[in-house]
């Protein structure tokens, strides 16, 4: 491939790499907090029909992508009460918020079915954008694709430069030994999964309002289960989400580059490739277990009800 080709892939990976990196930065914080929240996928859905409807009645991309923040928010509260106040089995919580999710977004979208919006439009970065090779590739996108990078780099300076994600990291860790040193154990994980929530509904708004800027019924395809392992492939640690997204994204834009350069491969192997590249690593990442214990939070997934 040329330059200009390659300069086109890049800028894609970035691009495609977004609603990931959106919805596992709010998974990791979520998990973080020891919670394991499997309805990401659902909530990406109901993200982005909301997105849509919105922009698509009110004109704004924008409006679009704040409802969608809302409706996923709402989705990570509504786990947060199930699991935390009533100690519900996150698992299957998560797993029925996906259900849910998925029949909400097809119910309220069914009438949308194929309908547009005008996408958000890129936001140049002056000065950036002309920077032979990076400017194209980074500094000349929509205004969701900057955030999702300002959000990697954020939640880390949060868990580890600032005293609120000490506590959030200590809930994660051991929820009754915070409790007894006087620590907010549930209203942490209330918050914690409220912005997990609110970021799945903000990728899932990217898509319907900026990535495809229409609305089709299961346009999520699995994005949120992706997000899900991408966490756990960047062992809980913010700034690996990035390469980890980059990957992922990547093995999903080449096999679309693939098929427009018009290599004879089957379809059917190059839509599983991206699925297939998380189980690899997942895979490669399971044989050190002692890196993945060192790092998986010890309370993840566990229940606690905190004794007055």
């Amino acid at each position: 491939m040329n330059a200009a080709a390659w300069i086109s892939l890049l800028s894609a990976v970035v691009v495609a790499a977004t609603p990931l990196l959106l919805a596992a930065t709010g998974e990791l914080v979520c998990e973080r907090a020891g919670l394991l929240n499997l309805g990401v996928e659902g909530m990406m859905a109901v993200g982005a029909v909301s997105g849509f409807i919105t922009a698509y009645h009110t004109g704004s991309a924008y409006l679009g992508l704040l409802a969608g923040i809302g409706a996923g928010a709402a989705c990570g509260i509504l786990f947060a009460w199930l699991t935390v106040q009533w100690v519900a089995d996150q698992v299957a919580t998560g797993l029925a918020l996906t259900i849910f999710g998925h029949g909400l977004s097809g119910f309220l979208g069914h009438s949308y079915a194929g309908d547009t919006i005008t996408a958000l439009a890129p936001l140049a970065i002056p000065g950036l954008a002309s920077i032979p090779w990076l400017g194209a590739i980074f500094f000349d996108h929509s205004l969701p694709v900057y955030l999702a990078l300002f959000f990697v780099f954020a939640i880390y300076w949060f868990l580890y430069r600032s005293r609120a994600g000490l506590t959030l990291r200590s809930v994660g860790e051991d929820p009754a030994v915070a409790h007894s040193l006087g620590l907010p154990v549930n209203p942490t994980r209330h918050a914690a999964a409220a912005f997990g929530g609110a970021m799945a509904g903000f990728a899932g708004a990217f898509l319907s309002t900026a990535y495809t800027p229409m609305w089709a019924e299961g346009m999520v395809a699995g994005q949120g289960w992706i997000a899900i392992g991408l966490v756990v492939f960047a062992t809980w640690r913010p700034l690996r989400l990035l390469g980890g997204a980059w990957l992922f994204a990547g093995v999903g834009v080449g096999q679309l580059f693939s098929q427009a350069a018009g290599l004879s491969i089957n379809t059917y192997l190059l839509s599983a490739l991206p699925y297939l590249a998380v189980l690899l690593a997942l895979v490669l990442i399971s044989r050190d277990p002692l890196r993945i214990r060192l790092n998986t939070p010890a309370s993840l997934g566990k229940p606690f009800r905190a004794e007055t």
